[in-house]
């Protein structure tokens, strides 16, 4: 496993940010990078599951260990979702599972720094190089649209 970072500073309120990447509409739009039609279920609550879904229903799913609304974000990934369903952990989810997916957001001045580190493996890690540097930008772009 191996741990990307990246990050992006944006004119914008953490609110606004926060509101852009967990709100469904918004979500949509910058997930749509990674796959389009992805999109997220969930109650956006500390200890709650998060199903993070392609257009197809079918993804994975985690726990969101950690929240401090319009601050920090961690999701842990537990398994895939198929058919619907969440699948227990199988051992192409073992590969990857415990994974984290932390977003924080850090005022400085008239700006936040967006931060993300995600656990990938290492046949996901160019994917993610190339695309979550373009996720952010999207991000950038709906907060300061």
């Amino acid at each position: 496993m191996t741990r990307l970072s990246f990050s992006v500073d944006i004119h914008a309120s953490s609110e606004n940010i926060w509101s852009i990447l967990w709100e469904n509409d918004t979500y949509r739009s910058w997930t749509s990078v990674f796959s389009p039609g992805s999109y997220a279920e969930s109650d956006w609550k500390e200890g709650s599951t998060v199903r993070f879904l392609a257009a197809s229903g079918e993804g994975m799913y985690s726990t969101i260990a950690r929240m401090i609304p319009n601050e920090f974000i961690s999701f842990h990934h537990v398994g895939f979702v198929k058919g619907g369903i969440e699948i227990p952990p199988d051992e192409a989810a073992r590969e990857w599972a415990g994974a984290q997916e932390n977003y924080q957001l850090t005022a400085q001045g008239d700006r936040v720094t967006l931060s993300v580190e995600v656990d990938v493996t290492e046949k996901e890690a160019a994917f993610f190089k190339k695309n979550f540097p373009l996720a952010l930008e999207k991000v950038k772009m709906l907060a300061e649209g």
